[in-house]
C-alpha cells in the first residue's frame, strides 16, 4: 500500500521572530529534517506553504517525492493547510505533520503503519503528538463537516486508535528559539536513533 505525507509549513513564525522551516539542524534545515523521517516510507509529500513559501521552494525542489503546494488562505489558519493538503491526496492512507516537527524518528512512521485503523495517533509519556496517519476515505467527510474548525475537533469526534512510542520528538514542535534550542540538542544526543 503507498502512503502519502502531508506536511503543514506555511504559518508565519511569530514567536521565533524569523522563519523557523529553515534554520539550520545538524547541516539540515528544520522542513527538510521534518521530511527526512517520512521521505523513504511515502511515495509522495505535500507540503503546503503560505508564508514566506519563497523561502522553502529551493530547499525542497532537491525531493522529487515532494510537491509544494501554496495555500492562499493561510492566514485564516493551520485547518485550512490542513484542508488545502488533503486536496492533493491519491492513496489510501497519508501522514500529516506541521514543518517544524524535525526530530521524530523514522520508526514512529514505520511502527504506526504496523497499526491498520482509521486514525492513528502517537502518544509517548501520556502525551498525544505527530504524525497523524488517516485513512482517506475520512477525507470527503472532514472537507464537509463544517462543524470542525481544526483537526483535532474531527479526530475527537471519530474514534481513533492511540499508539505508545518511545520517541519524544512527536512532542517537539519549534514555536520559540528555545525550542529549538532544545531541538538541536536532541539531535545531537540521538542523531543515529532518527536517522536510522
Amino acid at each position: 500500500m503507498k502512503i502519502e505525507g502531508i506536511v503543514l509549513a506555511a504559518g508565519l513564525s511569530t514567536r521565533v521572530g524569523e522563519n523557523k522551516l529553515v534554520l539550520d539542524v545538524d547541516g539540515k534545515t528544520v522542513i527538510e529534517r521534518c521530511i527526512l523521517g517520512m521521505y523513504d516510507i511515502c511515495s509522495k509529500i505535500i507540503v503546503v506553504g503560505g508564508h514566506r513559501i519563497e523561502d522553502i521552494e529551493d530547499i525542497l525542489s532537491n525531493y522529487s517525492k515532494v510537491e509544494l503546494i501554496y495555500n492562499l488562505d493561510y492566514l485564516d489558519g493551520m485547518f485550512s493547510s490542513v484542508k488545502k493538503g488533503l486536496t492533493h491526496i491519491k492513496e489510501e492512507r497519508f501522514f500529516l505533520i506541521p514543518g517544524d516537527y524535525a526530530v521524530v524518528n523514522k520508526k514512529t512512521y514505520q511502527d504506526m503503519l504496523k497499526v491498520d485503523n482509521d486514525i492513528v495517533i502517537p502518544i509517548y509519556e501520556g502525551r498525544k503528538g505527530h504524525p497523524l496517519l488517516m485513512k482517506s476515505y475520512l477525507i470527503e467527510e472532514l472537507l464537509k463537516d463544517i462543524s470542525c474548525e481544526t483537526l483535532r475537533d474531527f479526530t475527537g469526534k471519530k474514534s481513533f486508535t492511540s499508539i505508545n512510542i518511545e520517541d519524544p520528538g512527536i512532542l517537539m514542535d519549534i514555536d520559540t528559539m528555545e525550542d529549538y534550542r532544545e531541538t538541536l540538542l536532541y539531535f545531537k544526543k540521538k542523531k543515529k536513533d532518527i536517522l536510522k
